[in-house]
């Protein structure tokens, strides 16, 4: 805790509204019960000029508030203290379909958060992944998140590692990233890197916040070199890793405050 630093995302210096004595939970229970630190540790945090609530910098110790609607923040990462509020990270396996339940009775998202729809969370998937492609896919009972997550105005970068067809020619990411005309519009990557080459096909890496349908595949095609095997490996603060396919987890703190901070939540 020695390492103090302001909050990064304070709009005043005013203190914020207390509530009356006996209502809400103080500010360092919160933050203890929300896995931050220790209710001591919270309270060096407060005092270091490091919480933040409602937009307003809190040093004083003490502060009670609603945690089911007041905005928390540490060091400008936004603490989501909402007990009923899930976030999962689903690595969905091939061929699998990105919805709740398929009329054709094939495998989908649904079969695997069976149990938690049966016990009453309302999931949404953000975005689709289609049934060729394999990867991270986030799961949350929170709309107004999982809305701005798709949208492209937010610009939520993915990442994608793609195996193609083909050893590219040089200047295939310098047209990547300049943009390509398709049918529904340009198009084009934030990033792009050539990782390897083995018999006849490349490993590439991309990066784009584009969300249009097949977009990836599409533009790969575009360039001549058709996919062979997608996999989605992040969404903005969230990486898939070493986890398993088929697997859930759920997200931890930083990587759910870094969401909510990455679409202004």
């Amino acid at each position: 805790m020695s390492n103090a630093k302001p909050a990064r995302h304070q709009h005043s210096s005013a203190a914020p509204t207390q509530l009356p004595a006996g209502e809400g939970v103080r500010l360092q229970k919160v933050l203890a019960q929300a896995g931050v630190a220790s209710r001591r540790a919270a309270e060096e945090l407060i005092a270091a000029g490091r919480v933040e609530v409602d937009g307003n910098i809190v040093t004083s110790q003490g502060l009670r508030v609603d945690p089911e609607n007041t905005v928390i923040r540490v060091d400008g990462i936004r603490v989501v203290v909402k007990k009923d509020l899930v976030h999962l990270v689903l690595n969905k396996p091939r061929g699998w379909q990105s919805t709740m339940s398929d009329d054709l009775g094939r495998p989908c998202v649904g079969d695997i958060v069976s149990e938690r729809v049966a016990a009453g969370q309302r999931l949404f998937h953000v975005g689709r992944l289609d049934a060729d492609t394999e990867g991270l896919l986030l799961l949350t009972n929170d709309g107004e998140l999982a809305h701005r997550l798709m949208h492209p105005s937010f610009e939520v970068t993915k990442t994608y590692l793609a195996t193609v067809k083909g050893v590219l020619a040089r200047g295939v990411g310098k047209q990547l990233r300049a943009g390509i005309e398709l049918e529904d519009g340009p198009a084009k990557v934030d990033s792009f890197a050539l990782l390897d080459v083995n018999e006849g096909q490349s490993l590439v890496r991309l990066e784009l916040h584009e969300g249009r349908k097949h977009i990836v595949r599409r533009l790969l095609d575009a360039v001549g070199h058709p996919v062979v095997r997608l996999v989605r490996t992040d969404i903005g603060p969230v990486a898939l890793g070493d986890q398993r396919p088929g697997t859930l987890r759920v997200l931890g703190r930083k990587e759910v405050g870094g969401l909510y901070q990455a679409v202004g939540l």
